[in-house]
């Protein structure tokens, strides 16, 4: 992506100057609260596997929104492993690191998969044949349905399974949450991540700068809160466990953004958020402020933040330190050093 880490020469030279936002550099609070929550630039991907700022496909609830990834599909499952995924839990996967999932549509008790036609191409149901257990699942606890089609798919405490066409890489759960109803799934079927709020740990298992240990320090459904870093310590993540960035050619005093043109095709505004719905960070550190474009951004210490088309999945921190210009925030609102 080194051609498209180069800031435009518009964005870097000619910088938006906006109006300040109450309260950023008057010494007053009103400003920093968030009254509507509007996403920014909500119809653009933030980058692979990110169908929205929220990362939530547009649709029915099936998530079907999202486009079929390359090399996705119904394979046979083979020998399936437990594996510990950031922000997520300790999820099922296939044999290729693939992580299986759920459907709320569906039923357990008796099985019923529910997923067809243009939902199935998304969410590929996950064929019984060749499925084994290894450690750490029962193997008790799979079974198989008969589809629509007639062809046979795994179900794990009951629950029919899926791959998520937009995982691409092992060790990614890019699906959980999508349309409120797609979770991965754990070794006994139930929801990884209602586990991990229960008091389970997850460790990395994934990709990326100094990952390994990473795990959010906020509670389930927090829009903003804090995550170990191996390198940086806490730094400040969304929902989803995805690192936030601030620009050193931004401005908080006046409010400026360098951050324009080109320049967004690789760094995403983050949307902002309910002050209520944050842990770790001083609630009145955050803000939001509205872009040349209209749309709202959000702010930590009247500095606007910023998603990582590079970061492929939640707990990297592959932006850190970009052309010494782009860094990861803390829980005080300011910004980790390179060095770090």
């Amino acid at each position: 992506m080194g051609s498209r880490l180069h800031v435009a020469t518009a964005a870097g030279s000619a910088m938006a100057v906006l109006l300040l936002t109450a309260g950023c550099g008057s010494g007053a609070d009103t400003g920093r609260s968030v009254g509507s929550v509007r996403p920014a630039a909500a119809d653009k991907a933030i980058g692979d596997g990110y169908t929205d700022v929220y990362g939530s496909a547009a649709g029915d609830g099936y998530g079907a929104g999202a486009s079929a990834a390359p090399g996705s599909g119904s394979g046979p499952a083979g020998e399936l492993a437990v594996r510990d995924i950031a922000n997520v839990g300790s999820v099922v996967t296939d044999s290729a690191g693939s992580a299986l999932y759920r459907f709320d549509k569906d039923t357990a008790q008796p099985p019923k998969s529910t997923c067809d036609g243009s939902c199935a191409t998304t969410w590929p149901a996950v064929p019984a044949d060749d499925a084994k257990a290894s450690a750490g699942i029962d193997a008790g606890a799979l079974g198989e349905v008969e589809r629509s089609d007639g062809t046979r798919q795994l179900t794990i405490g009951g629950w029919p399974v899926y791959r998520y066409a937009k995982d691409t890489t092992a060790g990614e759960a890019k699906g959980e949450g999508v349309g409120g109803t797609w979770h991965a799934v754990a070794p006994d079927g139930k929801k990884a991540a209602d586990g991990k709020a229960a008091g389970g740990t997850a460790g990395s298992g994934m990709s990326g700068s100094g990952m390994a240990g990473h795990g959010a320090a906020g509670g389930k459904g927090d829009a903003l809160s804090l995550a170990a870093d191996a390198k940086l310590g806490k730094v400040l993540v969304d929902s989803e466990g995805r690192t936030l960035y601030r620009f050193d050619k931004d401005s908080a005093w006046p409010m400026k953004f360098g951050c324009l043109d080109a320049c967004l095709n690789t760094w995403k505004p983050a949307a902002p958020v309910e002050k209520e719905k944050v842990s770790g960070i001083p609630a009145d550190l955050v803000g939001s402020v509205k872009r040349p474009d209209g749309s709202q951004q959000l702010t930590i210490d009247c500095w606007p933040v910023y998603l990582f088309t590079g970061d492929t999945a939640p707990g990297q921190t592959n932006g850190h330190g970009k052309q010494g210009l782009w860094f990861a925030v803390d829980g005080a609102g300011k910004k980790i050093p390179a060095a770090s």
